[in-house]
């Protein structure tokens, strides 16, 4: 069977014939052009329209159309099911038990809400003796900066005592230097 070529004047004419019809004519585009766009166009969606992935597309959009017609040949049932719960919704017990199911639920609940923190704390198990030997690294790290600020406090403290030594002495300097400056004596170095 032969193929319609949109620009062959002998297939009906439509939109795109006429169009790429007129840019023939008018010399735009050669008629070989448009072949080897064709060709390359065909090359490129091969894949796609191959028969056989066709076949594997049909077959699986058959397989779930026959599924989505079996739902809905059961949604009444489905529907039903669904609407059923699950256990009664009151349980058979004695009147004598119920404040200390009541307790129980809020146990529950309790544990219900905590349940993410037990199961991490329950992930980290394996982990804790290398947890443990991070932590007695990071004391022994601790306490030698705790030495090494002691020591440097301790040296602040010597050296603010020498400087208010200093100070103490500086006023008597400059008064025994204005002295000997007044009456022009010089010291010897």
């Amino acid at each position: 069977m032969a193929e319609a070529k949109p620009w062959d004047p002998a297939s009906e004419p439509n939109a795109a014939g006429l169009l790429l019809g007129h840019f023939v004519a008018s010399g735009l585009v050669t008629q070989k052009n448009l072949e080897i766009e064709l060709l390359r166009l065909e090359k490129d969606a091969a894949d796609v329209v191959h028969p056989s992935f066709l076949a594997q597309k049909c077959h699986t959009l058959q397989s779930m159309n026959n599924h989505l017609e079996a739902v809905l040949k059961e949604k009444r049932s489905l529907r039903q099911r669904l609407l059923k719960p699950m256990c009664q919704e009151n349980l058979p017990i004695e009147a004598v038990y119920h404040r200390y199911m009541v307790h129980l639920l809020e146990l529950a609940v309790t544990f219900i809400e905590r349940l993410e923190d037990h199961l991490e704390i329950i992930r980290n198990v394996p982990h804790l003796d290398e947890n443990l030997k991070k932590m007695s690294t990071a004391l022994a790290e601790m306490d030698i900066l705790v030495a090494e600020t002691a020591e440097l406090a301790e040296n602040i403290l010597k050296w603010r005592e020498q400087q208010k030594e200093i100070s103490s002495r500086i006023p008597r300097i400059l008064a025994e230097e204005n002295f000997l400056h007044k009456y022009d004596v010089t010291v010897p170095p």
